[in-house]
């Protein structure tokens, strides 16, 4: 969904575990106040939350940041439009696992239907 002429505007993500909101502020080139904001919108964004209420980011966030970053300044959704779009994007996700989760137990069984006749 990150268009690649966009993660070229972005620095690059550090090989590191946690962030602090600074960090992802400069990582995203979005200010902090717009991340506690998005945090209220997306469900799906939920930094970990330790001592004094501080939040740290893992990648994914970071990762998911940069997704709605690019769905709200460079494709022009809407708040509503962009959160859409990424439940939809996470729907089918989802489906897919477990469409190949069922097709995984369907050859399962034939195979065990085979060994059974034999």
């Amino acid at each position: 969904m990150l268009e690649p002429s966009d993660n070229d505007q972005l620095p690059p993500i550090p090989g590191k575990r946690y962030f602090t909101i600074g960090e992802v502020s400069d990582l995203c080139d979005v200010k902090p106040h717009v991340l506690r904001y998005w945090e209220q919108e997306f469900p799906t964004l939920s930094p970990v939350k330790r001592r004094g209420n501080r939040r740290y980011y893992q990648r994914q966030d970071v990762i998911l940041i940069r997704q709605i970053r690019s769905l709200l300044y460079d494709q022009g959704f809407t708040i509503g439009g962009a959160r859409q779009r990424l439940t939809g994007d996470v729907a089918k996700e989802e489906a897919t696992q477990a469409k190949q989760l069922v097709d995984q137990t369907i050859a399962e069984l034939e195979e065990l239907l085979l060994v059974l006749k034999t």
